[in-house]
């Protein structure tokens, strides 16, 4: 497995997931859940979000086959997800509604917050263009930089402006609104070809 590392993979799988968990945009939510609930557990929520996310990489591939659904069809479906992402991060719009709960650490910070089904989607789209290996660590790296948020959440809502902020927030919504479209026509393209030999 370790002969499979790439870095140029690992890179780009850090890029989409960071893009998809959007942490940096979490960070009123996660500062009001403090205020509402106390301290949070940094190192709880990454852990639970990164074991969700790593375990979904393989677990979901086996419920796809349980029920007929190919990596590339999943993938699509993924892309669509990640499209809305990017169009609620760009245009500053709502369409996937949060839901309130009692319990800050686990529920709503780790999932789904973190590991949310864009988050999960994602990671499974991802396996249909990359290595394993590449997508674990790239998931490793992104719990780490929620752990740090997490830890730092305060320091950096107070030191990055909301002008700041929405402009990072439109950057990797575009960022994210590409990278759809190519896991959409890669995907897309396979999909076709695979039923032109039939």
């Amino acid at each position: 497995m370790l002969e499979k590392l790439d870095i140029k993979q690992i890179a780009t799988a850090t890029m989409v997931l960071f893009a998809v968990i959007d942490i940096l945009g979490s960070i009123p939510i996660i500062v009001t859940l403090r205020q509402k609930f106390g301290q949070i557990s940094s190192g709880k929520a990454s852990l639970v979000a990164g074991a969700l996310m790593i375990s979904f990489l393989f677990i979901g591939n086996k419920i796809l086959k349980l029920i007929g659904i190919d990596v590339n069809s999943f993938a699509i479906a993924g892309a669509f997800v990640i499209f809305l992402i990017a169009v609620e991060m760009i245009l500053g719009i709502e369409i996937h509604k949060n839901t309130d709960s009692t319990s800050a650490s686990i529920v709503p910070i780790a999932f789904p917050l973190i590991a949310g089904a864009g988050t999960l989607t994602t990671t499974l789209s991802l396996r249909a263009e990359f290595a394993d290996i590449n997508i674990i660590v790239a998931i490793i790296i992104n719990m780490l930089f929620v752990y740090s948020v997490l830890k730092l959440a305060p320091w950096i809502e107070k030191n990055i402006g909301g002008a700041t902020h929405a402009v990072l927030q439109k950057v990797f919504g575009i960022i994210l609104l590409a990278i759809s479209i190519k896991l959409f026509t890669a995907n897309f393209a396979q999909l076709f070809s695979h039923y032109i030999r039939f």
